[in-house]
This record gives C-alpha cells, structure tokens and sequence, in this order.
C-alpha cells in the first residue's frame, strides 16, 4: 500500500486511535480502585469534619478516627424507621447514598459517638448558582441544636459562593442554631437569610452569594435532598 494514499492515512490514523483508546481505557481500570479509595477518603473526612474533628488530620489518622467515631451508617425512610442497618466504621450502607436516592425517600444517617456523647450526621443536597451543592450537618443527640456543619460544591465563583466551603469561620456560625423554631416541630426552621430575625435558627448570608445562600437553605428544608425529610427521626426518642 502506498504510503502517500487517502485509504493508507485512513487505516493509519483508525489503527493508531484504537490503541490510544485501549491504552486509555486499561489506565483508566487500572487507576479506579485508587480513584475510588480517594473518593470515599474524602467523603469520610467531610463527614468527620462537620464532627468538628480536626481538619488537619492525615489520611491514616482519619481511617482510624472513623473507625472509632462512626457507629452506624444507617439507612432510614421518611417515617425515621430502620430501613438498613449499617455497622461500625461503615462504608456499605447509609454511606453508599447519594442525592437520587435521597430524593427517592432513602436517607443516610450516621450514628456517632464524640467523647462519648450521642451525635448524628445528615447529609443534604441543593443548587448553588453555577452547579450543585452538598454537605453535611452534624446534631447533637437532643436531636435539636446543630454540632457541626460542613458544605461543598462543584463549582461555585472564588471569594463568594466558594466560600460555603472555603470559609470554615462560616461554617463554625452553624454550631448551636436549632433546628425548629419554638414549638413548631414540624418544620425544618434553620435557615441562612441576609437579615437575620432569629438568631437562634439563623446564620448570615454569604455577601455577594445570594443564590449560594439561597441554596443552601434549600439544604436544610426542602423535601427533596433536605433535612425536611428527617423531622420525624428527629421527632423520635
């Protein structure tokens, strides 16, 4: 076959694409379980720090502190029944979650133990202004006033809606705001508003982040991704 020819070059480049696409495909196989290992690594660290835990731990550190603090990662429904039980320093239950299944009424909860004091973990999930966002809300185990808090998003503009996560002196303004106002236990009163008129169930807004901010209510009481879904849990002895 000429080497100059249209069907040369053709076969040429096929042949040469389908090795790159192999090579790639076997890196990308190889490199998942590690991904993979790197992923939840870095979901158990968000969880262990809105346990006010410290940030500056190493990976080996957190495995071992997760171990010791997480006592279940539960699955529970709406009605705050048991629906799968997790276990001691799970990865396997509640912790395989995400936010489809917790619009579809699956709710991952972490039952935890900090100095010996009752504790739990909820995720939550909403929309910031340029992408999703998500985080975690520590309670104490009265069931009412927040131990801790931690949010993330995938892409949210530097210095404003960023700050969610960049900003843990934001973060640390969660600590003790209760969940429901008053008497009212029906509904998920923790908010974030740019004029605070309850102190005890508010935190400031972000500047410049409205929709952010927005959004980040939406977390705590929406039916869909939210800590709404957890009243009657909450409601629970």
């Amino acid at each position: 076959m000429k080497t100059n020819s249209n069907s040369y070059t053709i076969i040429y480049s096929a042949i040469l694409v389908l090795i790159v696409a192999f090579l790639l495909a076997f890196v990308f196989q190889a490199l998942k379980p590690m991904q993979d290992a790197n992923v939840q690594l870095d979901q158990q660290k968000q969880i262990l720090f809105a346990l006010n835990q410290d940030r500056g731990m190493s990976n080996e550190e957190a495995v071992e502190l997760w171990q010791k603090i997480i006592v279940a990662d539960d699955v529970i429904n709406a009605d705050g029944k048991l629906v799968e039980a997790g276990k001691q320093g799970g990865v396997d239950a509640g912790f395989k979650l995400n936010s489809k299944d917790a619009k579809e009424g699956k709710l991952a909860l972490f039952r935890c133990k900090v100095n010996g004091e009752d504790k739990y973990v909820i995720p939550v999930y909403g929309n910031g202004l340029w992408g999703p966002i998500n985080g975690f809300i520590a309670i104490n185990g009265d069931k009412r006033t927040v131990f801790g808090a931690y949010f993330n998003h995938e892409s949210e503009t530097a210095g404003l809606g960023a700050e969610i996560k960049d900003n843990t002196a934001w973060q640390d303004k969660f600590k003790g705001k209760q969940l429901f106002a008053g008497d009212n236990t029906r509904k998920i009163a923790l908010a974030v508003e740019k004029k605070i008129e309850d102190p005890t169930t508010q935190v400031d807004a972000v500047t410049g982040a409205t929709l952010t901010s927005n959004g980040v209510t939406e977390m705590f009481q929406t039916e869909k991704g939210g800590l709404q879904p957890y009243v009657k849990f909450l409601n629970s002895k």
